[in-house]
């Protein structure tokens, strides 16, 4: 961003990236036809903001653009002279009308000016780190982060020419002494996977201005709804769609949103990598996001009733979620507003086979890897997301023998704390 190819960066390369950019930028892509609805909700945001109302039809819901290509016209021409083709409909890997509708809806509820979504997660974090850094540059980040974010860390930047340090993020000091000369961006995640570590996000925004970097976060676990990093210093937010903003278990999708010059330069990554959402996908995800706000509500106080009934519970040794008094990251009650999200992790009492023998007994959580769906889903993580590490690797993360990670779903609570219980009497 800041230095030719072959040399180490300089300082600060986010900033000077940015301020070397002198075209102007509107917010979007958007297109006239599609609803703008800022200053309203979260709930009338994730229903109306970004549908694409069709001037033929009339329909009520964006309709599929199942198609790979667009007729050219002056403005086409124009956009290719001009080098704004991001904002004209040319061909499908480079934007949609499906794509836009998405993308706007989700850029509302950020309160951001631009988003992008991408085939997967994985794609949406991979695409941005490698769009925000260069050769010879350094990533701070930590292993609190979802299994395949911290391979992709540790076992192939190095390969594309950039180091990585693994630290605490809930320590900002420590954070800053990880802070070198070619540093370019600072990477965590708002709510941990899977013990729910809570990130301190003002701070850790004080430290990525200090030292001119960039600070992008990872807040699939949280949500627009319970908490917009952009407001909180943070430059770009990542989603694994496929999770809680389709919420539905049947999309693979990621997202990235924050301010159109960020946003555009990661765009400009995503045409080479290839990971562009398809229009069909598109449109189940936008489908899904119109009962975001209310799923989310009901999906947090479920994962708080759950929370405060295995806390009592003499069959478990710990409960990590952020509404119990024994919480130690105290901040996030300031970050977060109407919950925590679904999530909870648990240590059963005994090891790793008295957590078999719990999942074997539970009759309505699916056992399966994933979460944010309707459904509630429950795994162990020493046998599925962490895998990768050894024992003693996990314990130092905080991941003890007998831990569940729990994604609670809409279900309604009595049922899911009575299933519980029976499962934990069968120990």
């Amino acid at each position: 961003m800041a230095t030719s190819e072959g040399n180490a960066p300089r300082p600060g390369p986010g900033r000077q990236w940015v301020d070397s950019l002198q075209r102007g930028r509107v917010p979007g892509p958007r297109l006239p036809q599609q609803r703008v609805v800022d200053d309203t909700g979260p709930s009338t945001r994730s229903v109306h903001a970004g549908t694409y109302e069709d001037p033929v039809t009339g329909a009520v819901g964006t309709p599929v653009f199942q198609t790979t290509t667009f007729e050219f016209t002056e403005d086409s021409y124009a956009a290719f002279d001009q080098g704004h083709i991001r904002d004209i409909a040319i061909y499908g890997r480079y934007g949609s009308p499906n794509q836009w509708a998405v993308q706007e809806k989700i850029a509302s509820l950020e309160s951001a000016e631009s988003c992008l979504v991408f085939s997967s997660g994985m794609a949406a974090i991979s695409t941005t780190l490698l769009a925000l850094t260069n050769r010879g540059g350094h990533i701070i980040s930590s292993r609190d982060v979802y299994g395949g974010t911290f391979n992709l860390l540790r076992e192939d930047m190095h390969q594309l020419g950039r180091s990585v340090t693994f630290t605490d993020p809930t320590d900002p000091d420590a954070v800053r002494r990880a802070v070198r000369d070619e540093t370019q961006v600072l990477f965590f995640e708002t709510l941990s996977n899977p013990l729910l570590k809570g990130l301190p996000l003002k701070e850790l925004g004080e430290v990525a201005a200090e030292s001119d970097l960039l600070l992008v976060v990872d807040n699939t676990f949280l949500t627009p709804v319970h908490l917009r990093p952009l407001e909180h210093g943070a430059h770009l937010v990542i989603h694994s769609a496929t999770k809680y903003l389709n919420g539905h278990s049947d999309v693979t999708a990621g997202a990235v949103s924050g301010s159109r010059k960020y946003v555009d330069r990661i765009w400009s990554q995503m045409l080479k990598l290839g990971g562009s959402l398809d229009a069909m996908t598109c449109f189940l995800l936008e489908r899904g996001l119109k009962t975001l706000a209310l799923r989310m509500r009901r999906q947090s106080d479920n994962a708080t009733a759950v929370a405060a009934y295995l806390a009592g519970h003499p069959a478990i040794r710990r409960v990590h979620h952020p509404s119990l008094p024994d919480y130690p990251y105290r901040w996030m009650p300031d970050l977060c507003t109407d919950g925590y999200g679904g999530m909870v992790a648990f240590e059963v009492e005994g090891r790793d086979e008295t957590a078999l023998k719990l999942l074997d007994a539970l009759r309505l959580p699916v056992v399966a890897t994933s979460l944010g769906g309707v459904e509630s889903l429950v795994s162990l993580p020493f046998n599925t997301s962490h895998s990768f590490l050894t024992e003693r690797q996990r314990s130092e993360v905080g991941i003890e023998p007998g831990l569940v990670r729990f994604s609670a779903g809409i279900e309604d609570p009595e049922d899911l704390l009575s299933d519980l219980g029976q499962a934990l009497s069968s120990l």
